[in-house]
């Protein structure tokens, strides 16, 4: 029952926030309050997500999923967040590169032993697989109008 009322509680809360905020415009208390629903949306998001999932792990915080292997999976760019999924059964990590493409991504995991397969790409996007047991990774990146290019590294054991 409490789980009910707190999943009508949490939307009806984030609404009147919203309707809220608008009155508070310019006020510092309107930046927390309209910061802390942001916050809110993205953590319920999260659950929503880890729920559905059957308990995988969302979040963008800049930080590595749970599990993630860092030390055998090379990265390049800013990370962003990511997700894990569960008992170790993969992860998705999403970086930004700021002055880097999706060669210099590639040319990380080669360098770290990968073997690349199904490779292609352009001056906006790119794809690939790259594999070194114990791992398997799916590599893609775009580029948005504003010339941001964002990887996204799917990491499976294989």
């Amino acid at each position: 029952m409490t789980t009910s009322r707190t999943r009508i509680a949490r939307p009806l809360f984030i609404a009147a926030a919203i309707a809220l905020a608008p009155a508070l415009v310019g006020c510092s208390v309107a930046e927390n309050i309209v910061g802390g629903v942001v916050d809110e949306a993205k953590n319920q998001a999260g659950d929503a997500v880890s729920d559905a999932l059957g308990g995988a792990g969302i979040s963008t915080d800049g930080e590595l999923p749970t599990g993630f292997p860092g030390d055998a999976v090379p990265l390049v760019g800013e990370v962003q967040g990511g997700g894990s999924g569960p008992d170790a059964s993969g992860w998705v990590v999403r970086t930004t590169l700021v002055a880097d493409d999706f060669a210099s991504a590639q040319a990380a995991l080669e360098g770290a032993g990968y073997v690349s397969s199904a490779v292609n790409s352009d001056a906006d996007s790119g794809f690939g697989t790259f594999t070194l047991a114990p791992y398997s990774v799916v590599l893609t990146t775009t580029t948005d109008g504003d010339g941001v290019v964002t990887a996204t590294y799917v990491v499976t054991p294989v």
